[in-house]
């Protein structure tokens, strides 16, 4: 049976329609696949791995959270690349933004003759007023400058604890920059002197709380010397210096070099000062120091541009004569020498005329010998008690004719140099000084010596005898910190501070050494100091830390008992991270397990370096710890006592 032409035809119609549609689901599928393959290994060549790709029908849909706004509008780019960009349809998320960091908030103040300035980026909350007024009482004369900016954070821990340091440190340093940030003050200062340097030092030492990272960078000024001395000997004992001046380091090399080629033994004082009267004042002395070696014994002063050579009695006269007239031709412009061949003595009747002033290890003081009138043993009289005091002085002196015109000078420069020692005596001739004597000041002997040479003039002679003594340390005064520290190490030597097992209570056999830690403390004052707890590695990490930190707490709370002041101690923990000793044996964990009483030192490097370059340092080397203490900490097996 035949169907009818309408019927067929209609049948063929959807035959057609059915194959057209499954072609072009077959083609749609294939353009899917292919267009999601690309896109795919495109994200994934370029680093987006974390971008997932899903095709529906010629539109490209990509998901996914990307880290930042730009990684996601390169992850778009990127699929642009393999497909038409009107079929991506952009579904990423971007993860939130971090809270934004809180900024480094610093202030760095500086103090000198003109005011006081401040300038910084310092918490928002901080009382201004207060600050600036605390800066304005350190003087109250002064302008005080503000300069500062604030931000709107949380002040951070040890901020308040810094400031409060630079504003006491200024106090005591009339010329300084002090730079502030949070656990950290970086001093920058000038002394007027090596002494005022040493105890400007300890003291910001010994009042900088104990939490606070200290730079200390304190120096002191070449001193001005006047006048410009130099003074070198030979004699029967040796060569060596009475005073030794240089205008720098190269300088000073040169002149002790001179020296020891003329027989110098040992180290050379030789002090580096302004006021030099010629750049070759160096050139000046090696000519006069080589020219006293050719003499053989004698003495050589230079006194600015003065040079006085003395030879020893009995030099012979041809070759005394050369060298001076080669040391004549051979020195700098600016100078002028002095030469001194000493007479041979001549037998007297009657004693030369001398004068005597000496001075007991206890102060008082005996004038002797002769003056030409009145006016001057009045004079010589009133000149000693304003030196030596008015009850100490003696005055057993008889009035002769016919002194030399310069003997009032000679008489009361004796005197003036006299002065400078703790005890001694000075006998004056027409043809010398002569002093000998004990002091307690290294630099005396450079100080009389450019004193004698400026007071008696060209061509004059003198000679000292002076012995440094340290002085005696007075009775009250507390030991050095490094002593302390050693004294506590020697203690603990033969006893080591002990703890009842898996406890900070400290073990009974201990409390002795504690006691004799105490007593040293006690004499030691306010020096800062850290109490250090340390164990073995036994047991967790976390667990190790906690005990050594009560352990350190254990032992400030002893001390405090016994009424040791610890304002400026700090009691820390540091676990297992600091084995003095190998944790894979009894004995070894042992010593591990310790008490350590550290002295906090400041850093006095003398590399420069701005108050905010040191806090980025810091800061940085503090966000690496941080990071490295975020890591996980696995658990170990086995725990025994710390």
């Amino acid at each position: 049976m035949r169907l009818p032409y309408s019927i067929a035809v209609a049948l063929t119609f959807v035959v057609a329609a059915g194959l057209c549609l499954i072609g072009a689901s077959f083609a749609v599928k294939t353009v899917e696949d292919s267009s999601e393959r690309a896109v795919r290994q495109a994200l994934t060549l370029a680093g987006h791995e974390w971008a997932e790709v899903q095709s529906d029908g010629l539109q490209v849909i990509l998901t996914g959270m990307a880290p930042d706004e730009a990684t996601r509008f390169n992850a778009l780019t990127v699929a642009g690349t393999e497909v038409d960009t009107s079929r991506v349809i952009d579904e990423m998320e971007v993860a939130p933004t971090a809270d934004l960091a809180p900024p480094r908030f610093s202030a760095e103040i500086l103090r000198n003759d003109s005011g006081i300035s401040i300038i910084g980026l310092i918490p928002a909350s901080v009382d201004r007023d207060a600050l600036i007024a605390s800066l304005q009482s350190l003087d109250r004369q002064a302008h005080v400058a503000d300069l500062m900016e604030s931000a709107d954070y949380p002040e951070p821990q040890g901020w308040d604890d810094a400031i409060a340091y630079a504003v006491l440190a200024l106090s005591k340093l009339p010329r300084a920059k002090v730079s502030a940030s949070a656990g950290l003050v970086k001093i920058t200062a000038i002394a007027d002197s090596p002494a005022e340097k040493t105890r400007l030092e300890q003291e910001l030492t010994r009042a900088a709380p104990p939490s606070l990272r200290l730079g200390l960078t304190i120096s002191a000024p070449r001193p001005v010397i006047t006048p410009f001395t130099l003074r070198f000997l030979i004699d029967e004992t040796g060569s060596r210096f009475d005073a030794c001046s240089a205008q720098d380091e190269a300088a000073r090399d040169r002149i002790v070099a001179a020296a020891q080629r003329a027989g110098l033994e040992g180290k050379a004082k030789c002090t580096i000062g302004l006021g030099v009267p010629s750049p070759r004042w160096a050139r000046a002395a090696e000519l006069s120091i080589g020219a006293l070696q050719q003499l053989g014994q004698g003495s050589v002063t230079i006194s600015d541009a003065d040079i006085t050579l003395i030879a020893r009695q009995g030099t012979d006269q041809p070759l005394f004569d050369r060298v001076v007239g080669e040391l004549e031709n051979s020195l700098p412009d600016v100078f002028a020498l002095h030469a001194v061949l000493p007479e041979p003595e001549v037998a007297a009747t009657a004693g030369p005329p001398e004068f005597t002033a000496t001075r007991s290890p206890e102060g008082l003081v005996q004038l002797r010998g002769r003056v030409g009138d009145e006016t001057l043993r009045d004079m010589t009289d009133s000149f000693a008690r304003a030196a030596f005091g008015s009850d100490a002085v003696h005055t057993a002196t008889r009035i002769a004719p016919d002194l030399p015109a310069d003997w009032p000078v000679r008489v009361l420069a004796g005197l003036e140099a006299l002065s400078h020692l703790h005890n001694g005596a000075v006998t004056v001739t027409p043809e010398t000084v002569v002093l000998n004597g004990v002091t307690h000041d290294e630099d005396a002997r450079a100080e009389i010596a450019r004193l004698l040479s400026d007071k008696l003039g060209e061509a004059q002679d003198f000679t000292l005898s002076i012995t440094y003594e340290p002085p005696p340390e007075p009775e009250d005064t507390q030991p050095d910190p490094e002593v302390c520290e050693a004294q506590i190490v020697e203690v603990q030597k033969g006893s080591k501070i002990a703890f009842e097992p898996g406890s900070a209570t400290v073990a009974s056999d201990s409390l002795d050494t504690l006691n004799q830690i105490a007593d040293i403390l006690r004499e030691c004052g306010p020096i800062r100091l850290e109490i250090q707890g340390h164990t073995d590695s036994q047991g967790r990490e976390e667990m190790n830390q906690q005990l050594s930190q009560a352990r350190a707490q254990s032992i400030l709370n002893e001390l405090r008992a016994r009424r040791v002041p610890t304002s400026s101690f700090a009691a820390v923990g540091y676990g297992e991270s600091q084995p003095i000793a190998d944790n894979d044996t009894e004995e070894g964990r042992e010593e591990n397990r310790r008490i350590e009483f550290r002295l906090l030192r400041p850093d006095n490097s003398g590399r420069e370096e701005t108050g905010l370059e040191a806090l980025e340092n810091v800061d940085a080397t503090a966000s690496e710890d941080d990071a490295a203490q975020q890591e996980d900490n696995a658990p170990k097996p086995g725990a025994e006592d710390q």
